[in-house]
């Protein structure tokens, strides 16, 4: 079922979505789950690891998955506050869901590293 939604945006704006016409959908539904994980601890910079795994790339792409630039910032900041002065609460939540994230993400690629080595054979 498609629906018609009619809004008013500034000409710069208007011009560059007109040259991406067809991903309209996609980039309306991108930027709203970008603005919802905004205001969810931890999920900020996330998100993109999670729809890249969601989609079930090969391998070799798992492989070579790093974090965003954000999210190395951000762990980083949170590396660097915690030694020099600590955690807030919910500084340590966030580290936790990022603590988690690095798991799965390990998990991926030893299950990538091993799909590749059994193709070898």
């Amino acid at each position: 079922m498609l629906s018609s939604v009619q809004i008013n945006i500034p000409y710069e704006l208007a011009a560059r979505l007109g040259q991406m016409e067809f991903q309209i959908p996609k980039i309306i539904e991108l930027g709203l789950r970008e603005l919802s994980a905004a205001g969810q601890v931890g999920y900020k910079g996330c998100a993109d690891i999670f729809e890249f795994l969601a989609d079930l790339p090969e391998p070799e792409k798992i492989v070579k998955l790093r974090p965003s630039e954000y999210l190395q910032n951000r762990i980083s900041l949170l590396l660097e506050k915690n030694r020099t002065q600590g955690l807030t609460e919910i500084e340590e939540q966030e580290w936790g869901q990022y603590q988690y994230l690095e798991h799965l993400v390990r998990i991926a690629k030893a299950k990538a590293f091993l799909k590749l080595k059994s193709r070898e054979h």
